[in-house]
């Protein structure tokens, strides 16, 4: 299989007519090899219009709505990112093309180890892989310019916004109820916060972020 082509098909035809135009981050998407982050056997559906099943019950986001938050998180050059829910890496060598660092926090131990080896062999060397719960974020690194959450939570977790810098922004799927989410954008100005959505998905919830349940009187 060609990867190379599959690839450039992706971001042709997934990406860019989904109203996703930055440049850079177009470049990033046609050179990180989406293959080499998934099992052997999923290899050939590695460019699938979906999400692409990587083991530990996790996937990969379907590559339109993982590169339409992206553009909305606007990651200048400059400006540290904090990945929550890395996985194997593939989100994390991404974004370490457009920020001048990320932080790839995973919970998943094997995962972790993979995406460190992963991103090792591709010569990623401004990604700091940390191993910990996903909620809790990563407060040594911080504060973030940008946080990305690579999968579903059931709210926006206030543990993460709190490591926003001013004038940050987290991106996230926040699913309260049903099949499908809605993909938001929270901007962090001094101790205030403001959420947008962008638009509707349907993704699985993230270790660590379903909705605890409640007291029953």
């Amino acid at each position: 299989m060609d990867f190379s082509l599959a690839r450039r098909n992706m971001v042709d035809s997934q990406v860019r007519t989904n109203r996703v135009t930055d440049a850079r981050l177009l470049d990033a998407l046609e050179a990180v090899p989406r293959e080499a982050f998934v099992p052997d056997a999923f290899k050939s559906v590695a460019y699938r219009d979906g999400e692409v099943d990587i083991g530990a019950g996790r996937r990969l986001l379907d590559p339109m709505v993982f590169a339409r938050m992206a553009q909305e998180a606007r990651i200048q050059p400059t400006e540290v990112v904090l990945d929550v829910g890395c996985a194997t890496g593939y989100s994390a060598a991404v974004l370490a093309r457009l920020a001048t660092t990320v932080v790839a926090l995973e919970c998943d131990k094997g995962l972790a180890a993979r995406a460190t080896a992963l991103l090792a062999e591709l010569g990623v060397d401004n990604v700091a892989m940390v191993e910990g719960p996903l909620p809790e974020g990563e407060k040594a690194h911080g504060p973030y310019d940008v946080i990305m959450v690579e999968g579903a939570v059931a709210e926006a977790p206030e543990a993460l916004l709190a490591q926003l810098s001013d004038g940050g922004r987290l991106l996230a799927i926040i699913k309260r109820s049903g099949a499908v989410g809605a993909a938001t954008v929270t901007l962090r100005v001094g101790g205030s916060f403001s959420t947008r959505t962008l638009f509707e998905v349907a993704a699985p919830i993230l270790p660590g972020f379903a909705r605890r349940p409640g007291f029953v009187f």
